[in-house]
Protein backbone atom coordinates (compact mmCIF):
# COMPACT_ATOMS: atom_id res chain seq x y z
CA UNK A 1 0.00 0.00 0.00
CA UNK A 2 2.85 2.35 0.88
CA UNK A 3 4.52 1.64 -2.47
CA UNK A 4 1.27 2.36 -4.30
CA UNK A 5 0.88 5.64 -2.37
CA UNK A 6 4.42 6.69 -3.28
CA UNK A 7 3.81 5.84 -6.94
CA UNK A 8 0.58 7.85 -6.89
CA UNK A 9 2.38 10.74 -5.22
CA UNK A 10 5.18 10.65 -7.80
CA UNK A 11 2.61 10.50 -10.61
CA UNK A 12 0.73 13.52 -9.22
CA UNK A 13 4.00 15.41 -8.86
CA UNK A 14 4.94 14.52 -12.41
CA UNK A 15 1.54 15.71 -13.69
CA UNK A 16 1.92 19.00 -11.83
CA UNK A 17 5.38 19.50 -13.33
CA UNK A 18 4.04 18.77 -16.81
CA UNK A 19 1.19 21.22 -16.23
CA UNK A 20 3.65 23.87 -15.02
CA UNK A 21 5.92 23.27 -18.04
CA UNK A 22 2.89 23.53 -20.30
CA UNK A 23 1.96 26.87 -18.74
CA UNK A 24 5.51 28.15 -19.22
CA UNK A 25 5.35 27.19 -22.90
CA UNK A 26 2.14 29.16 -23.38
CA UNK A 27 1.66 32.91 -23.54
CA UNK A 28 4.47 35.31 -24.30
CA UNK A 29 4.85 37.95 -27.00
CA UNK A 30 3.72 35.54 -29.72
CA UNK A 31 0.12 35.83 -28.46
CA UNK A 32 -0.05 39.64 -28.23
CA UNK A 33 -0.55 40.34 -31.97
CA UNK A 34 -3.70 38.20 -31.92
CA UNK A 35 -5.09 39.98 -28.84
CA UNK A 36 -4.18 43.46 -30.07
CA UNK A 37 -5.61 42.69 -33.52
CA UNK A 38 -8.85 41.51 -31.93
CA UNK A 39 -9.25 44.77 -30.00
CA UNK A 40 -8.06 46.97 -32.89
CA UNK A 41 -10.43 45.48 -35.47
CA UNK A 42 -13.31 45.67 -32.99
CA UNK A 43 -12.58 49.37 -32.42
CA UNK A 44 -12.33 50.14 -36.14
CA UNK A 45 -15.60 48.32 -36.75
CA UNK A 46 -17.64 49.72 -33.85
CA UNK A 47 -16.29 53.29 -33.86
CA UNK A 48 -16.72 53.41 -37.63
CA UNK A 49 -20.46 52.80 -37.27
CA UNK A 50 -21.27 55.55 -34.79
CA UNK A 51 -20.42 58.87 -36.55
CA UNK A 52 -22.83 58.52 -39.49
CA UNK A 53 -25.51 56.54 -37.66
CA UNK A 54 -27.69 59.66 -37.22
CA UNK A 55 -27.94 59.92 -41.03
CA UNK A 56 -28.79 56.23 -41.37
CA UNK A 57 -31.61 56.45 -38.82
CA UNK A 58 -33.02 59.68 -40.25
CA UNK A 59 -32.74 58.84 -43.95
CA UNK A 60 -33.36 55.09 -43.99
CA UNK A 61 -35.63 54.62 -40.95
CA UNK A 62 -37.42 57.99 -41.23
CA UNK A 63 -36.74 58.99 -37.63
CA UNK A 64 -36.81 62.61 -36.52
CA UNK A 65 -33.58 64.07 -35.19
CA UNK A 66 -34.71 63.86 -31.55
CA UNK A 67 -35.77 60.21 -31.76
CA UNK A 68 -32.71 59.21 -33.78
CA UNK A 69 -30.37 60.99 -31.35
CA UNK A 70 -32.09 59.33 -28.37
CA UNK A 71 -31.63 55.91 -30.01
CA UNK A 72 -27.91 56.64 -30.35
CA UNK A 73 -27.78 57.82 -26.72
CA UNK A 74 -29.40 54.57 -25.52
CA UNK A 75 -27.06 52.49 -27.66
CA UNK A 76 -24.01 54.37 -26.38
CA UNK A 77 -25.26 54.04 -22.80
CA UNK A 78 -25.57 50.27 -23.17
CA UNK A 79 -22.15 50.04 -24.83
CA UNK A 80 -20.54 52.00 -21.99
CA UNK A 81 -22.33 50.10 -19.22
CA UNK A 82 -21.91 46.50 -20.40
CA UNK A 83 -18.09 46.51 -19.92
CA UNK A 84 -18.66 46.81 -16.15
CA UNK A 85 -20.95 43.77 -16.27
CA UNK A 86 -18.43 41.98 -18.48
CA UNK A 87 -15.58 42.73 -16.05
CA UNK A 88 -17.56 41.38 -13.10
CA UNK A 89 -18.59 38.24 -15.00
CA UNK A 90 -15.03 37.63 -16.23
CA UNK A 91 -13.49 38.01 -12.77
CA UNK A 92 -16.16 36.04 -10.93
CA UNK A 93 -17.44 33.34 -13.30
CA UNK A 94 -16.36 33.08 -16.94
CA UNK A 95 -12.69 34.00 -17.03
CA UNK A 96 -11.21 36.50 -19.51
CA UNK A 97 -10.72 34.19 -22.50
CA UNK A 98 -14.31 32.97 -22.59
CA UNK A 99 -15.64 36.51 -22.00
CA UNK A 100 -13.65 37.94 -24.93
CA UNK A 101 -14.59 34.97 -27.12
CA UNK A 102 -18.31 35.40 -26.44
CA UNK A 103 -17.99 39.17 -26.85
CA UNK A 104 -16.38 38.75 -30.27
CA UNK A 105 -19.13 36.42 -31.43
CA UNK A 106 -21.92 38.72 -30.20
CA UNK A 107 -20.31 41.76 -31.84
CA UNK A 108 -19.89 39.89 -35.13
CA UNK A 109 -23.54 38.78 -35.10
CA UNK A 110 -24.66 42.34 -34.37
CA UNK A 111 -22.64 43.77 -37.25
CA UNK A 112 -23.87 41.14 -39.68
CA UNK A 113 -27.43 41.93 -38.64
CA UNK A 114 -26.84 45.67 -39.13
CA UNK A 115 -25.33 44.98 -42.57
CA UNK A 116 -28.44 42.99 -43.49
CA UNK A 117 -30.63 46.01 -42.70
CA UNK A 118 -28.67 47.92 -45.36
CA UNK A 119 -28.36 45.05 -47.86
CA UNK A 120 -32.02 43.90 -47.86
CA UNK A 121 -34.44 46.71 -48.83
CA UNK A 122 -37.51 44.99 -47.34
CA UNK A 123 -36.19 45.10 -43.77
CA UNK A 124 -36.39 48.91 -43.66
CA UNK A 125 -39.06 51.48 -44.71
CA UNK A 126 -39.45 52.35 -48.43
CA UNK A 127 -37.42 55.31 -49.71
CA UNK A 128 -38.97 58.80 -49.68
CA UNK A 129 -38.12 62.42 -48.87
CA UNK A 130 -39.29 62.90 -45.28
CA UNK A 131 -39.02 66.71 -45.56
CA UNK A 132 -41.48 67.01 -48.51
CA UNK A 133 -43.80 64.00 -48.19
CA UNK A 134 -45.33 61.89 -45.46
CA UNK A 135 -43.11 58.82 -45.23
CA UNK A 136 -44.20 55.39 -44.13
CA UNK A 137 -42.56 54.71 -40.74
CA UNK A 138 -40.63 51.56 -39.91
CA UNK A 139 -42.70 48.62 -38.73
CA UNK A 140 -42.23 47.02 -35.32
CA UNK A 141 -40.41 44.08 -36.92
CA UNK A 142 -38.05 46.38 -38.84
CA UNK A 143 -37.22 48.38 -35.70
CA UNK A 144 -36.77 45.15 -33.71
CA UNK A 145 -34.20 43.88 -36.21
CA UNK A 146 -32.26 47.16 -36.07
CA UNK A 147 -32.35 47.41 -32.28
CA UNK A 148 -31.34 43.75 -31.93
CA UNK A 149 -28.19 44.49 -33.92
CA UNK A 150 -27.40 47.39 -31.57
CA UNK A 151 -28.03 45.20 -28.51
CA UNK A 152 -25.77 42.41 -29.77
CA UNK A 153 -22.94 44.89 -30.45
CA UNK A 154 -23.32 46.41 -26.97
CA UNK A 155 -23.18 42.97 -25.35
CA UNK A 156 -20.12 42.15 -27.44
CA UNK A 157 -18.34 45.34 -26.41
CA UNK A 158 -19.03 44.39 -22.79
CA UNK A 159 -17.07 41.20 -23.30
CA UNK A 160 -14.11 42.52 -25.30
CA UNK A 161 -13.27 45.97 -23.93
CA UNK A 162 -12.85 45.30 -20.18
CA UNK A 163 -10.87 42.08 -20.64
CA UNK A 164 -8.63 42.56 -23.66
CA UNK A 165 -5.89 44.61 -21.98
CA UNK A 166 -5.78 42.41 -18.88
CA UNK A 167 -5.87 39.20 -20.92
CA UNK A 168 -2.84 40.38 -22.89
CA UNK A 169 -1.03 41.19 -19.63
CA UNK A 170 -1.85 37.65 -18.41
CA UNK A 171 0.19 36.25 -21.30
CA UNK A 172 3.28 38.28 -20.37
CA UNK A 173 3.17 38.40 -16.56
CA UNK A 174 4.99 35.14 -15.81
CA UNK A 175 6.08 34.25 -12.30
CA UNK A 176 9.17 32.34 -13.49
CA UNK A 177 10.46 35.39 -15.39
CA UNK A 178 9.82 38.32 -13.04
CA UNK A 179 13.01 40.11 -14.10
CA UNK A 180 11.74 40.89 -17.60
CA UNK A 181 8.06 41.35 -16.71
CA UNK A 182 8.15 45.13 -16.28
CA UNK A 183 9.86 45.91 -19.59
CA UNK A 184 7.72 43.42 -21.49
CA UNK A 185 4.47 44.75 -20.05
CA UNK A 186 5.53 48.34 -20.73
CA UNK A 187 6.20 47.45 -24.37
CA UNK A 188 2.85 45.67 -24.61
CA UNK A 189 0.94 48.64 -23.14
CA UNK A 190 2.64 50.94 -25.64
CA UNK A 191 1.63 48.81 -28.63
CA UNK A 192 -1.85 48.29 -27.23
CA UNK A 193 -2.66 51.98 -26.82
CA UNK A 194 -0.96 52.93 -30.07
CA UNK A 195 -3.18 50.43 -31.91
CA UNK A 196 -6.25 51.77 -30.08
CA UNK A 197 -5.54 55.37 -31.17
CA UNK A 198 -4.79 54.34 -34.76
CA UNK A 199 -7.98 52.24 -34.84
CA UNK A 200 -10.18 55.17 -33.81
CA UNK A 201 -8.55 57.44 -36.40
CA UNK A 202 -9.04 54.82 -39.15
CA UNK A 203 -12.68 54.45 -38.09
CA UNK A 204 -13.32 58.21 -38.15
CA UNK A 205 -11.69 58.63 -41.55
CA UNK A 206 -11.64 55.45 -43.66
CA UNK A 207 -14.90 53.80 -42.60
CA UNK A 208 -16.80 57.09 -42.55
CA UNK A 209 -15.46 57.97 -46.01
CA UNK A 210 -16.61 54.61 -47.41
CA UNK A 211 -20.12 55.17 -45.99
CA UNK A 212 -20.23 58.68 -47.46
CA UNK A 213 -18.94 57.79 -50.92
CA UNK A 214 -20.00 54.20 -51.61
CA UNK A 215 -23.08 53.72 -49.44
CA UNK A 216 -24.41 51.89 -46.41
CA UNK A 217 -24.21 48.37 -47.81
CA UNK A 218 -20.43 48.55 -48.29
CA UNK A 219 -20.01 50.97 -45.35
CA UNK A 220 -21.54 48.44 -42.96
CA UNK A 221 -20.11 45.42 -44.76
CA UNK A 222 -16.47 46.47 -44.26
CA UNK A 223 -16.80 46.69 -40.43
CA UNK A 224 -18.51 43.28 -40.43
CA UNK A 225 -15.60 41.77 -42.42
CA UNK A 226 -13.08 43.40 -40.07
CA UNK A 227 -14.95 41.96 -37.08
CA UNK A 228 -14.91 38.52 -38.71
CA UNK A 229 -11.11 38.80 -39.07
CA UNK A 230 -10.91 39.96 -35.44
CA UNK A 231 -12.83 36.91 -34.21
CA UNK A 232 -10.90 34.44 -36.38
CA UNK A 233 -7.52 35.84 -35.30
CA UNK A 234 -8.46 35.59 -31.63
CA UNK A 235 -9.60 31.97 -31.89
CA UNK A 236 -6.63 31.06 -34.12
CA UNK A 237 -4.25 31.42 -31.18
CA UNK A 238 -6.53 29.72 -28.64
CA UNK A 239 -4.05 26.92 -27.86
CA UNK A 240 -1.26 29.44 -27.21
CA UNK A 241 -3.08 31.47 -24.54
CA UNK A 242 -2.64 31.30 -20.80
CA UNK A 243 -6.20 31.09 -19.46
CA UNK A 244 -6.50 31.99 -15.80
CA UNK A 245 -9.49 30.74 -13.88
CA UNK A 246 -12.01 33.21 -12.53
CA UNK A 247 -12.08 34.20 -8.86
CA UNK A 248 -14.65 32.75 -6.51
CA UNK A 249 -15.52 36.05 -4.81
CA UNK A 250 -18.02 38.49 -6.29
CA UNK A 251 -17.38 42.14 -5.47
CA UNK A 252 -21.03 43.21 -5.47
CA UNK A 253 -21.82 40.38 -3.07
CA UNK A 254 -19.03 41.58 -0.76
CA UNK A 255 -20.52 45.08 -0.70
CA UNK A 256 -23.95 43.68 0.05
CA UNK A 257 -22.49 41.61 2.89
CA UNK A 258 -21.10 44.76 4.52
CA UNK A 259 -24.49 46.48 4.40
CA UNK A 260 -26.33 43.42 5.73
CA UNK A 261 -23.90 42.72 8.58
CA UNK A 262 -23.68 46.41 9.56
CA UNK A 263 -27.49 46.46 9.83
CA UNK A 264 -27.48 43.22 11.88
CA UNK A 265 -24.93 44.73 14.28
CA UNK A 266 -26.54 48.17 14.46
CA UNK A 267 -27.20 47.85 18.19
CA UNK A 268 -23.62 46.86 19.07
CA UNK A 269 -21.25 49.33 20.71
CA UNK A 270 -17.92 50.10 19.07
CA UNK A 271 -15.01 48.21 20.70
CA UNK A 272 -12.60 50.17 22.87
CA UNK A 273 -9.61 48.17 21.56
CA UNK A 274 -9.45 48.99 17.85
CA UNK A 275 -6.57 46.62 17.12
CA UNK A 276 -8.32 43.52 18.51
CA UNK A 277 -12.01 44.37 18.33
CA UNK A 278 -12.25 44.24 14.53
CA UNK A 279 -11.73 41.34 12.16
CA UNK A 280 -8.92 41.74 9.64
CA UNK A 281 -7.53 39.26 7.16
CA UNK A 282 -4.09 37.71 7.54
CA UNK A 283 -1.36 39.94 6.13
CA UNK A 284 -3.66 42.96 6.00
CA UNK A 285 -2.15 46.46 6.13
CA UNK A 286 -5.15 47.65 8.17
CA UNK A 287 -5.00 47.57 11.95
CA UNK A 288 -8.42 49.20 12.42
CA UNK A 289 -11.13 50.73 10.20
CA UNK A 290 -11.14 54.47 9.46
CA UNK A 291 -13.58 56.79 11.21
CA UNK A 292 -15.20 58.04 8.00
CA UNK A 293 -18.66 56.52 7.43
CA UNK A 294 -18.16 54.98 10.86
CA UNK A 295 -21.54 53.23 10.97
CA UNK A 296 -20.23 50.67 8.47
CA UNK A 297 -17.48 49.67 10.91
CA UNK A 298 -20.04 47.60 12.82
CA UNK A 299 -19.87 45.03 9.99
CA UNK A 300 -16.39 43.96 11.09
CA UNK A 301 -16.90 43.96 14.89
CA UNK A 302 -15.92 40.61 16.42
CA UNK A 303 -18.84 39.54 18.62
CA UNK A 304 -17.46 36.11 19.44
CA UNK A 305 -13.75 35.14 19.09
CA UNK A 306 -14.83 31.77 17.66
CA UNK A 307 -16.27 33.57 14.62
CA UNK A 308 -12.75 34.32 13.41
CA UNK A 309 -12.00 30.62 12.89
CA UNK A 310 -15.29 29.83 11.13
CA UNK A 311 -15.86 33.03 9.24
CA UNK A 312 -19.25 33.47 7.58
CA UNK A 313 -19.07 36.76 5.66
CA UNK A 314 -22.82 37.25 6.14
CA UNK A 315 -22.16 37.45 9.87
CA UNK A 316 -18.68 38.97 10.03
CA UNK A 317 -16.89 41.06 7.38
CA UNK A 318 -13.24 42.03 7.23
CA UNK A 319 -11.89 45.56 7.62
CA UNK A 320 -10.79 45.37 3.97
CA UNK A 321 -14.35 44.75 2.80
CA UNK A 322 -15.65 47.69 4.81
CA UNK A 323 -12.96 50.07 3.56
CA UNK A 324 -13.58 49.06 -0.06
CA UNK A 325 -17.27 49.96 0.23
CA UNK A 326 -16.37 53.21 2.01
CA UNK A 327 -14.03 54.17 -0.82
CA UNK A 328 -16.80 53.65 -3.37
CA UNK A 329 -19.35 55.65 -1.37
CA UNK A 330 -16.93 58.53 -0.74
CA UNK A 331 -15.99 58.79 -4.41
CA UNK A 332 -19.61 58.71 -5.64
CA UNK A 333 -20.36 62.49 -5.33
CA UNK A 334 -17.14 63.44 -7.14
CA UNK A 335 -17.89 60.78 -9.76
CA UNK A 336 -21.29 62.38 -10.39
CA UNK A 337 -19.59 65.68 -11.32
CA UNK A 338 -18.10 63.93 -14.36
CA UNK A 339 -21.55 63.21 -15.82
CA UNK A 340 -22.09 66.72 -17.24
CA UNK A 341 -18.83 66.89 -19.25
CA UNK A 342 -19.60 63.35 -20.43
CA UNK A 343 -23.00 64.60 -21.66
CA UNK A 344 -21.15 67.24 -23.68
CA UNK A 345 -18.75 64.65 -25.10
CA UNK A 346 -21.69 62.48 -26.19
CA UNK A 347 -23.17 65.26 -28.37
CA UNK A 348 -22.05 63.70 -31.64
CA UNK A 349 -25.25 63.88 -33.69
CA UNK A 350 -25.80 67.65 -33.81
CA UNK A 351 -22.20 68.52 -34.80
CA UNK A 352 -22.62 65.97 -37.59
CA UNK A 353 -25.75 67.73 -38.88
CA UNK A 354 -23.93 71.06 -38.63
CA UNK A 355 -20.95 69.78 -40.62
CA UNK A 356 -23.24 68.27 -43.24
CA UNK A 357 -24.89 71.66 -43.87
CA UNK A 358 -21.56 73.54 -44.17
CA UNK A 359 -18.86 73.84 -46.81
CA UNK A 360 -16.47 70.96 -46.09
CA UNK A 361 -14.00 71.60 -48.94
CA UNK A 362 -10.36 72.24 -48.10
CA UNK A 363 -9.54 75.47 -49.91
CA UNK A 364 -10.36 75.30 -53.62
CA UNK A 365 -9.84 71.53 -53.90
CA UNK A 366 -12.65 69.16 -54.86
CA UNK A 367 -12.04 66.97 -51.80
CA UNK A 368 -14.60 67.27 -49.00
CA UNK A 369 -13.96 66.18 -45.43
CA UNK A 370 -16.70 63.68 -44.53
CA UNK A 371 -19.09 65.15 -41.96
CA UNK A 372 -18.49 62.21 -39.63
CA UNK A 373 -14.71 62.68 -39.68
CA UNK A 374 -14.58 65.97 -37.77
CA UNK A 375 -14.42 63.98 -34.53
CA UNK A 376 -10.85 63.06 -35.44
CA UNK A 377 -9.78 66.59 -34.44
CA UNK A 378 -10.84 65.75 -30.86
CA UNK A 379 -8.87 62.50 -30.88
CA UNK A 380 -5.77 64.15 -32.37
CA UNK A 381 -5.92 67.04 -29.88
CA UNK A 382 -6.32 64.63 -26.96
CA UNK A 383 -3.37 62.51 -28.09
CA UNK A 384 -1.09 65.52 -28.74
CA UNK A 385 -1.94 67.02 -25.35
CA UNK A 386 -1.18 63.79 -23.48
CA UNK A 387 2.20 63.48 -25.20
CA UNK A 388 3.09 67.17 -24.64
CA UNK A 389 1.89 67.13 -21.04
CA UNK A 390 3.86 64.04 -20.12
CA UNK A 391 7.00 64.60 -22.22
CA UNK A 392 7.37 68.38 -22.44
CA UNK A 393 5.13 70.56 -20.24
CA UNK A 394 5.61 68.82 -16.90
CA UNK A 395 9.41 68.22 -17.34
CA UNK A 396 9.86 71.87 -18.44
CA UNK A 397 7.80 73.24 -15.52
CA UNK A 398 9.70 70.97 -13.10
CA UNK A 399 13.07 72.25 -14.38
CA UNK A 400 12.01 75.88 -14.02
CA UNK A 401 10.64 75.46 -10.50
CA UNK A 402 13.48 73.12 -9.50
CA UNK A 403 10.96 70.62 -8.09
CA UNK A 404 8.68 67.97 -9.56
CA UNK A 405 5.42 69.53 -10.75
CA UNK A 406 2.25 67.43 -10.76
CA UNK A 407 -1.25 68.79 -11.38
CA UNK A 408 -3.51 66.95 -8.95
CA UNK A 409 -6.29 64.69 -10.16
CA UNK A 410 -9.06 66.88 -8.74
CA UNK A 411 -7.53 69.99 -10.29
CA UNK A 412 -7.52 68.33 -13.69
CA UNK A 413 -11.13 67.27 -13.23
CA UNK A 414 -12.08 70.88 -12.52
CA UNK A 415 -10.13 72.19 -15.52
CA UNK A 416 -11.80 69.57 -17.70
CA UNK A 417 -15.29 70.65 -16.58
CA UNK A 418 -14.44 74.31 -17.26
CA UNK A 419 -13.05 73.57 -20.75
CA UNK A 420 -16.09 71.42 -21.50
CA UNK A 421 -18.34 74.39 -20.73
CA UNK A 422 -16.19 76.66 -22.90
CA UNK A 423 -16.38 74.17 -25.81
CA UNK A 424 -20.19 74.18 -25.64
CA UNK A 425 -20.27 78.00 -25.52
CA UNK A 426 -17.97 78.19 -28.57
CA UNK A 427 -20.07 75.62 -30.42
CA UNK A 428 -23.21 77.65 -29.66
CA UNK A 429 -21.60 80.83 -31.02
CA UNK A 430 -20.48 79.09 -34.23
CA UNK A 431 -23.95 77.60 -34.74
CA UNK A 432 -25.61 80.98 -34.13
CA UNK A 433 -23.48 82.60 -36.86
CA UNK A 434 -23.90 79.61 -39.21
CA UNK A 435 -27.68 79.65 -38.95
CA UNK A 436 -27.87 83.42 -39.38
CA UNK A 437 -25.81 83.28 -42.58
CA UNK A 438 -27.76 80.29 -43.93
CA UNK A 439 -31.23 81.78 -43.23
CA UNK A 440 -30.59 85.45 -44.01
CA UNK A 441 -27.93 85.23 -46.72
CA UNK A 442 -28.22 81.70 -48.04
CA UNK A 443 -24.48 81.17 -47.53
CA UNK A 444 -22.75 77.97 -46.47
CA UNK A 445 -20.19 78.70 -43.78
CA UNK A 446 -16.87 76.82 -43.85
CA UNK A 447 -17.00 73.65 -41.74
CA UNK A 448 -13.46 74.39 -40.54
CA UNK A 449 -15.13 76.69 -37.98
CA UNK A 450 -16.11 73.45 -36.20
CA UNK A 451 -12.45 72.58 -35.61
CA UNK A 452 -11.98 74.87 -32.53
CA UNK A 453 -14.98 73.27 -30.83
CA UNK A 454 -13.65 69.78 -31.55
CA UNK A 455 -10.17 70.71 -30.30
CA UNK A 456 -11.63 72.16 -27.08
CA UNK A 457 -13.73 69.02 -26.64
CA UNK A 458 -10.62 66.82 -27.02
CA UNK A 459 -8.69 68.98 -24.55
CA UNK A 460 -11.59 68.93 -22.08
CA UNK A 461 -11.82 65.14 -22.38
CA UNK A 462 -8.07 64.82 -21.80
CA UNK A 463 -8.28 66.77 -18.55
CA UNK A 464 -11.61 65.36 -17.35
CA UNK A 465 -11.16 61.70 -18.32
CA UNK A 466 -7.52 61.55 -17.23
CA UNK A 467 -8.22 63.38 -13.97
CA UNK A 468 -11.14 61.10 -13.14
CA UNK A 469 -9.23 57.93 -13.92
CA UNK A 470 -6.24 58.97 -11.81
CA UNK A 471 -8.59 60.03 -9.00
CA UNK A 472 -10.34 56.62 -8.91
CA UNK A 473 -7.07 54.74 -9.28
CA UNK A 474 -5.31 56.53 -6.41
CA UNK A 475 -8.27 56.74 -4.03
CA UNK A 476 -9.44 53.14 -4.27
CA UNK A 477 -7.67 50.23 -2.57
CA UNK A 478 -5.53 48.23 -4.99
CA UNK A 479 -7.99 45.34 -4.73
CA UNK A 480 -10.54 47.56 -6.49
CA UNK A 481 -8.43 48.47 -9.54
CA UNK A 482 -10.91 46.78 -11.90
CA UNK A 483 -13.75 48.85 -10.48
CA UNK A 484 -11.64 52.01 -10.77
CA UNK A 485 -10.97 51.30 -14.44
CA UNK A 486 -14.70 50.79 -15.10
CA UNK A 487 -16.11 53.85 -13.36
CA UNK A 488 -15.45 56.28 -16.21
CA UNK A 489 -17.34 54.02 -18.62
CA UNK A 490 -20.24 53.76 -16.19
CA UNK A 491 -20.26 57.56 -15.98
CA UNK A 492 -20.46 57.74 -19.77
CA UNK A 493 -23.40 55.32 -19.72
CA UNK A 494 -25.28 57.44 -17.17
CA UNK A 495 -24.38 60.56 -19.17
CA UNK A 496 -25.89 59.06 -22.34
CA UNK A 497 -29.17 58.43 -20.51
CA UNK A 498 -29.09 61.89 -18.92
CA UNK A 499 -28.38 63.46 -22.33
CA UNK A 500 -31.47 61.74 -23.70
CA UNK A 501 -33.57 63.20 -20.86
CA UNK A 502 -32.18 66.72 -21.47
CA UNK A 503 -32.78 66.45 -25.22
CA UNK A 504 -36.36 65.19 -24.84
CA UNK A 505 -37.11 67.89 -22.26
CA UNK A 506 -35.76 70.65 -24.51
CA UNK A 507 -37.66 69.28 -27.51
CA UNK A 508 -40.91 69.11 -25.55
CA UNK A 509 -40.50 72.51 -23.87
CA UNK A 510 -39.52 74.46 -27.02
CA UNK A 511 -41.59 72.67 -29.65
CA UNK A 512 -45.09 73.18 -28.21
CA UNK A 513 -47.73 75.68 -29.27
CA UNK A 514 -46.85 75.50 -32.95
CA UNK A 515 -43.35 76.85 -32.32
CA UNK A 516 -40.32 75.25 -33.90
CA UNK A 517 -38.26 73.11 -31.54
CA UNK A 518 -34.69 74.15 -30.78
CA UNK A 519 -33.66 70.70 -31.97
CA UNK A 520 -35.78 70.50 -35.12
CA UNK A 521 -34.88 67.89 -37.76
CA UNK A 522 -34.36 70.82 -40.14
CA UNK A 523 -31.22 72.41 -38.74
CA UNK A 524 -32.05 75.86 -40.15
CA UNK A 525 -35.51 75.85 -38.57
CA UNK A 526 -34.12 74.86 -35.19
CA UNK A 527 -31.91 76.75 -32.75
CA UNK A 528 -29.10 74.33 -31.98
CA UNK A 529 -27.02 77.27 -30.73
CA UNK A 530 -29.47 77.84 -27.86
CA UNK A 531 -29.26 74.13 -27.02
CA UNK A 532 -25.46 74.31 -26.86
CA UNK A 533 -25.61 77.41 -24.64
CA UNK A 534 -28.02 75.60 -22.32
CA UNK A 535 -25.48 72.76 -21.99
CA UNK A 536 -22.74 75.35 -21.34
CA UNK A 537 -24.81 76.92 -18.55
CA UNK A 538 -25.49 73.52 -16.95
CA UNK A 539 -21.76 72.72 -17.19
CA UNK A 540 -20.74 75.88 -15.32
CA UNK A 541 -23.37 75.12 -12.64
CA UNK A 542 -21.83 71.64 -12.44
CA UNK A 543 -18.42 73.28 -11.93
CA UNK A 544 -19.77 75.00 -8.81
CA UNK A 545 -21.16 71.63 -7.63
CA UNK A 546 -17.71 70.10 -8.26
CA UNK A 547 -16.08 72.69 -5.98
CA UNK A 548 -18.51 71.74 -3.19
CA UNK A 549 -17.89 67.99 -3.62
CA UNK A 550 -14.13 68.55 -3.78
CA UNK A 551 -14.17 70.58 -0.56
CA UNK A 552 -16.19 67.94 1.30
CA UNK A 553 -13.98 65.11 0.03
CA UNK A 554 -10.77 66.64 1.38
CA UNK A 555 -7.24 65.69 0.43
CA UNK A 556 -6.42 62.93 -2.03
CA UNK A 557 -4.05 60.04 -1.52
CA UNK A 558 -1.10 60.21 -3.93
CA UNK A 559 -0.45 56.56 -4.65
CA UNK A 560 0.91 56.91 -8.16
CA UNK A 561 4.54 57.44 -7.30
CA UNK A 562 4.28 55.03 -4.40
CA UNK A 563 3.76 51.93 -6.53
CA UNK A 564 5.75 53.10 -9.51
CA UNK A 565 2.90 52.64 -11.95
CA UNK A 566 2.21 55.61 -14.20
CA UNK A 567 -1.44 56.38 -14.72
CA UNK A 568 -0.82 57.08 -18.39
CA UNK A 569 -1.69 53.51 -19.29
CA UNK A 570 -5.07 53.78 -17.58
CA UNK A 571 -5.73 57.15 -19.17
CA UNK A 572 -5.36 56.31 -22.85
CA UNK A 573 -7.91 53.60 -22.44
CA UNK A 574 -10.73 56.12 -22.04
CA UNK A 575 -9.81 58.40 -24.87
Amino acid sequence: MEIEANLASNENGSNQEKEEDSRKAKGGLITTPFIIANEAFEKVASYGLLPNMIFYLMNEYKMGVTKATNVIFYWSAATNFTPLVGALLADSFLGRFLTIALGSIFTLLGMILLWLTAAIPHVRPPSCDQFTTHCKPATSAQRALLFTSFALMSIGAGGIRPCSLAFGADQLDKKHNLKNNTNTLESYFGWYYASASISVLIALTGIVYIQDRIGWEVGFGVPAILMLLSTLLFFLASKLYIKHKSNESFLLAQFLQVVVVAYKNRTLSFPTDNSNGYYREKGSSYTSPTNKLRFLNKACIIKNPQEVYFTNRWNLCSIEQVEELKALLRVAPSWSTGIMPAINISQSSFPLLQANSMDRHIGSSAFQIPAGSFGMFSVVTLTIWIVLYDRAIIPFASRISDRKIHIGAKSRMGIGIFLSGVSMAVSGAVEYVRRKKAVEQGLAMSALWLVPHNCLTGLAEAFSAIGQTEFYYTEFPRSMSSVASSLFGVGMAVANLAASVVLSTVDGATGGGGKGSWVSSNINEGHYGYYYWLLAGLTFLNLFYFFICSWFYGDCVDRVAENGEGVEENLYQFS
